[in-house]
C-alpha cells in the first residue's frame, strides 16, 4: 500500500470526530516516525486546513518530528519525581553507552513518578531504573 492510501485510511478512522487532528497526527508519527511535508500537504487538502494551521500544531509539540529517526528513540524523564530518583546522575552516565545505540530525548513526566527513574522506548515504559538496568536497554536495541 502506497503512502497515501495509508493516509487517507488514517484520516478515514477518524472522519466523524470532533476536532481529529491531533489523533490523526499521533497514528502518523506511530506509523511512519514523522509527519514530513507531504503528509502535511496531504492532511490540509483532506481535512480542509491551511498549511499554516496543520505546521502550528506540528511545531507546538516536540513529539511530531518531520524526519524519521536515525536511531531509536530513548526518553528519558527528567521530572522533579525523577530527579529526586536520581534521573540527572543516570542521564549523565549513559550518554556514552547511547551515543550509537539510541537518541536520547529529554521528557517530563511520563506517568509513573513513584517508580523512577523511568524512560520510553517506543509503546514501552522501562521503571525504576539504574545504570545498570539502562545500559542493558539501551545494548538491546
Amino acid at each position: 500500500m502506497d503512502k497515501t492510501a495509508r493516509l487517507d485510511e488514517i484520516i478515514a478512522v477518524h472522519a466523524g470526530c470532533e476536532g481529529p487532528l491531533l489523533p490523526i497526527l499521533n497514528d502518523i508519527q506511530e506509523e511512519f516516525s514523522c509527519v514530513d511535508e507531504q503528509t502535511k500537504r496531504h492532511l490540509a487538502d483532506s481535512l480542509n486546513l491551511s498549511p499554516a494551521e496543520i505546521q502550528g500544531v506540528v511545531s507546538f509539540y516536540h513529539d511530531y518530528k518531520s524526519t524519521p529517526p536515525e536511531l531509536p528513540v530513548l526518553k528519558l524523564c527528567r521530572a522533579e519525581a525523577c530527579q529526586a530518583r536520581g534521573c540527572d546522575a543516570l542521564a549523565a552516565d549513559i550518554s556514552t553507552v547511547a551515543q550509537s545505540k539510541c537518541e536520547i530525548e529529554t521528557v517530563y513526566c511520563l506517568g509513573l513518578c513513584s517508580a523512577g527513574p523511568n524512560a520510553m522506548i517506543g509503546q514501552d515504559v522501562h521503571a525504576r531504573l539504574d545504570i545498570q538496568k539502562l545500559t542493558r536497554l539501551i545494548e538491546s536495541l
